[in-house]
């Protein structure tokens, strides 16, 4: 008789597959999954139906090493995952930092209009740039691989940074608050196989950092000029300066109201 427990065992598994699918939706590892799955169904009907006791018995053996062997094909995604599990943006998370308030300093309404004007002349210019801005999840990760200083948030100093003959104008840019804190990072390249060819390394640099962070991500393109933003996991393409400075006053505010 199958009890309340057993319905709830299948939804959450059920609920787990799901996530884990739409993770992997358009990645080049999404086969790899499907053909894992297809193997433990084939493994229970095997060991719980048939009760093949040899056959059952040998794939009891690729079961138990196959565990080390999905540990390293989805090392990425499994700590995209665990970093998510662990993001602010999680609702124990919020709940323990009511107990641990964050002394963090916010990006005020003039920062964000520095940042949109040096956007607006980097487009004009065909200038290329990678502007990460935390919000929640922690990315000393992605600092520790750039050029670490500290500096307040000025339009001609992101100009500057990112001028084709600086040494810092290739990688990312990372504002924390109301300061820069690292120019020249190394971001993850988005394994999404689904975006169009014309968009270049910087836009899937960008959209990388948006599916393991909560991070909003400015980039320039260098060849079109065009002002894009990626986030949780998904682009806005070509918009404007005054478009751009909408969408950071929004990602402050919605900072604001989760704290």
């Amino acid at each position: 008789m199958i009890q309340l427990k057993d319905i709830i065992d299948i939804v959450v598994v059920a609920l787990l597959l799901f996530k884990t699918y739409k993770m992997l939706k358009g990645t080049s590892v999404i086969r790899v999954f499907v053909g894992i799955l297809i193997f433990i169904l084939i493994w229970l009907l095997v060991t719980f139906v048939f009760q093949m006791e040899l056959l059952g018995a040998i794939m009891d053996k690729i079961m138990n090493v196959g565990v080390i062997a999905i540990i390293v094909l989805f090392r990425d995604e499994i700590r995209r995952s665990l970093s998510l599990l662990g993001s602010r943006n999680n609702f124990i998370i919020r709940q323990l930092e009511k107990f641990m308030p964050s002394i963090k300093t916010k990006t005020d309404t003039g920062d964000i209009s520095k940042i949109a004007d040096a956007c607006a002349n980097m487009s004009k210019e065909k200038v290329g740039a990678l502007i990460v801005i935390e919000n929640k999840t922690d990315l000393s990760d992605i600092v520790k691989t750039g050029e670490i200083f500290s500096a307040d948030i000025n339009t001609r100093l992101i100009e500057n940074i990112f001028f084709k003959n600086s040494p810092l104008h290739d990688g990312a840019m990372v504002i924390s608050g109301n300061k820069i804190i690292a120019a020249a990072c190394i971001l993850p390249v988005t394994k999404n196989l689904s975006l169009p060819k014309s968009l270049g390394l910087r836009h899937r640099a960008a959209l990388g950092i948006s599916e393991v962070t909560d991070a909003l991500t400015i980039v320039v393109s260098e060849e079109t000029g065009s002002i894009s933003i990626a986030q949780r996991g998904h682009f806005h393409l070509h918009i404007s300066p005054k478009e751009l400075e909408i969408h950071l006053t929004n990602n402050k505010s919605d900072n604001d109201k989760s704290k």
